[in-house]
């Protein structure tokens, strides 16, 4: 009997594949605008331009963009095992914290719980602002676009794309005001199952240097 020959281990290893988010973006829209269906270029794989209505957060701190799934499971369990015999999902929660650092109208919007644009949205830069904690603060729905960029062996962009479709801030962090540090904007966003889109998250992989990867 012949002697099997052992696998090598290092046959599926490929740092090529080692990814990370260089570079992160956040922009964020009013519920009225349009979801975003196709943010590349089908012919190249390049980003596409970012759609009429969605405005940039901004700097963040260097922590970057934090995604959390919070997975509650619902056991079976049975006196002939000690393992569960049965689990279902019964809810996943999605949200994405950030800290933006610039103190602009989209920033602020989202911590003061503002339209981005229309009645009741902030003036631009430069103009005066007013805001006042309404009797009973509202909690509105975006979209959120968060794009992360990571570059190829050979240079080619490589692009991860999360979109909530429909979104709200549902905690809001402490904001201090000191000479040490920059005036920060804290939120943490849900993501809520969009009913036309009929999703609660869309996500893609992309770019000129993730198709250089074809083999």
């Amino acid at each position: 009997m012949s002697t099997p020959t052992p696998p090598a281990l290092e046959d599926g290893l490929r740092n090529s594949l080692i990814r990370k988010q260089l570079v992160q973006a956040v922009y964020a829209a009013d519920y009225s605008a349009a979801a975003i269906a196709a943010p590349f270029d089908e012919g190249t794989g390049a980003l596409a331009a970012i759609p009429a209505g969605y405005v940039a957060i901004g700097y963040t701190t260097d922590d970057g963009l934090t995604f959390t799934t919070d997975l509650s499971m619902s056991d079976v369990t049975s006196s002939q095992s000690v393992e569960p015999t049965r689990s279902d999902i019964e809810s996943e929660v999605l949200t994405g914290q950030y800290v933006p650092q610039e103190t602009n109208p989209a920033a602020v919007s989202l911590y003061k719980g503002l339209p981005l644009t229309g009645a009741g949205a902030l003036p631009v830069l430069g103009e005066p602002w007013s805001m006042e904690r309404p009797a009973f603060p509202r909690s509105p729905y975006y979209r959120l676009l968060f794009i992360g960029l990571d570059f190829g062996d050979a240079g080619g962009e490589i692009y991860i794309v999360k979109h909530y479709p429909k979104a709200r801030v549902t905690s809001k962090d402490d904001q201090q005001w000191a000479r040490s540090t920059e005036t920060q904007w804290p939120v943490t966003v849900q993501a809520y199952r969009d009913p036309v889109i009929g999703t609660a998250e869309r996500e893609w992989v992309d770019g000129p240097g993730w198709r250089a990867l074809a083999e």
